[in-house]
């Protein structure tokens, strides 16, 4: 029964967005080696491919699949459902709210974990701006992104500023005479 705990949480769905606006649909792991040379996944026929990294644009980790028949042609262009790549207000979320431009000119707004990942990971992994979109995470390797920039540290650590006792002091009134009138 341990075994099959392990298993469930090793890959989850997830469409693969390639620079050649090609994709796949799949099961991808859900951590990456820095020195891995490619991404595998487990297509959903059952076979393992392995795709480049210098290919990938993006891994959308889904809630479903986009549906095979010939009817849902808007789910074949657009399976991730990413309608909204940019905010449209300030998130509420905490986390480092950052916009990326990735290497075929595409930009793009998340949230990422104020962590160590972001400088030592293999690709960064955020939240996307509509999370009620069928994509949940994404995870851009580092040679898809061109550039990046730190919007904003949203929801700061809960820790309490404590004042240096030197500094404590009586506060000066501003209008010292204005209490005194009669």
């Amino acid at each position: 029964m341990r075994q099959s705990r392990a298993m469930a949480s090793v890959r989850k769905p997830a469409i693969v967005r390639k620079f050649s606006r090609d994709w796949c649909a799949g099961y991808a792991p859900v951590g990456f080696a820095r020195d891995a040379a490619a991404l595998e996944i487990l297509d959903l026929t059952g076979k393992v491919v392995s795709i480049g990294w210098e290919q990938v644009k993006w891994v959308c980790y889904v809630r479903d699949f986009p549906p095979p028949s010939p009817v849902a042609e808007a789910f074949q262009a657009n399976p991730e459902r990413l309608l909204h790549k940019r905010f449209a207000i300030r998130p509420r979320v905490p986390g480092l709210w950052l916009r990326m431009i990735l290497a075929d000119g595409d930009e793009l707004e998340g949230l990422a974990a104020n962590d160590r990942s972001l400088i030592e990971g293999a690709g960064l992994l955020v939240t996307p701006p509509d999370t009620r979109s069928n994509t949940q995470r994404i995870y851009l390797p580092r040679q898809a992104i061109q550039a990046l920039e730190v919007v904003s540290l949203i929801g700061a650590s809960g820790r309490k500023r404590t004042a240096c006792p030197d500094r404590i002091a009586e506060q000066p009134e501003l209008f010292p005479g204005a209490l005194e009138t009669p």
